[in-house]
């Protein structure tokens, strides 16, 4: 029984390690990153609490889209198409950039992560 609980905990760390080491791509970004929102985000035609989310670049044919799943909570993901833009060197800090809507909503415009050269723009 003791066997099976040390068998999890190290199968928790180890997946939870390689989400926090993920390699930077070919492209210049992380495949896989986490981002907060601390208000509700228009990201493509869906609201998104505001929350925790694990966000992976994935390609869909020539697209680049970009995939929101809450870490907690029963929203569903989210898919939006992205283009990369080359930043002049590696970002020091994760950057959400937003403007409002006539609504008074955020809408995602880009998202930069600590460590890419390329930033996600929508």
């Amino acid at each position: 029984m003791r066997s099976l609980k040390v068998l999890g905990i190290f199968l928790c760390v180890v997946a939870l390690a390689s989400i926090a080491t993920a390699n930077e791509n070919k492209m210049g970004i992380h495949d896989v990153a986490q981002v907060t929102f601390v208000a509700p985000m228009r990201v493509g035609t869906a609201l998104l609490p505001a929350g925790d989310y694990l966000v992976r670049h994935t390609m869909e044919g020539q697209e680049h889209v970009m995939v929101f799943q809450p870490i907690r909570g029963k929203t569903p993901e989210v898919k939006v198409k992205c283009t990369l833009v080359q930043l002049g060197k590696k970002a020091d800090q994760t950057r959400t950039v937003y403007e409002l809507n006539a609504s008074n909503e955020r809408v995602l415009q880009e998202l930069v992560f600590r460590g890419d050269t390329a930033k996600h723009v929508f």
